[in-house]
C-alpha cells in the first residue's frame, strides 16, 4: 500500500494542479468538495483501467500481484468498478465516525487507524485470507514468479 501511495502522489498533485489551474484556486479549500470528488474519480480510473487491463497496477508489478477473477481469472470492467468502490471501506466507517464526533488531530488518526486493522483483520474470517472487497466482488489477488531466464553457458 505504501508503494502504490508513493506512486499515487504523483496522480494525485498532477490531478490538483489541474484543477487548481482550471478553477484559478488560490487556497486549498476552495471548492474543497469538488476537488474530493475529482481525486475519488480519478483514483478511480487509475485502479479500474489497470485493475480491467491486466490485473496489475504499477506497484502490484513491482510486487509481482496480479488480481484475477475466480470465475475466468480476466477482471471485467464492472468488477473492477465494484471493487474499487468496495475498497473505500478500509476507510469509510472509521472516517463516518471521525466526522460525527467531530473527531480532530491524532485523535482522528486514530480512529483511522484502528478502522484499518479491523478490515484487515477480516482476512482471518476466510480460509484462503482473502478481503471482503475481494469476496464480495468475485476476485483475488495471487502472486506469482517472473520466469528465469535459463542459464547462461
Amino acid at each position: 500500500m505504501m508503494y502504490e501511495a508513493l506512486l499515487l502522489f504523483g496522480v494525485v498533485f498532477a490531478t490538483g494542479l489541474l484543477f487548481d489551474t482550471m478553477t484559478e484556486s488560490r487556497h486549498i479549500l476552495t471548492l474543497r468538495h469538488a476537488r474530493q470528488m475529482i481525486l475519488f474519480v480519478v483514483l478511480g480510473m487509475y485502479f479500474v483501467f489497470f485493475w480491467s487491463r491486466g490485473g496489475q497496477t504499477l506497484a502490484m508489478k513491482t510486487w509481482r500481484i496480479r488480481l484475477v477473477a475466480e470465475v475466468d481469472q480476466r477482471v471485467r470492467f464492472r468488477q473492477a468498478l465494484v471493487r474499487y468502490l468496495c475498497a473505500w471501506m478500509w476507510f469509510l466507517p472509521a472516517v463516518t465516525i471521525v466526522y460525527a464526533f467531530e473527531l480532530k488531530g491524532w485523535t482522528s488518526i486514530s480512529v483511522i487507524a484502528i478502522g484499518m486493522l479491523i478490515w484487515a483483520a477480516g482476512i482471518f474470517l476466510h480460509p484462503e485470507r482473502q478481503f471482503l472487497h475481494d469476496r464480495l466482488t468475485g476476485t483475488r489477488l495471487v502472486t506469482f514468479e517472473t520466469p528465469q531466464a535459463p542459464p547462461k553457458k
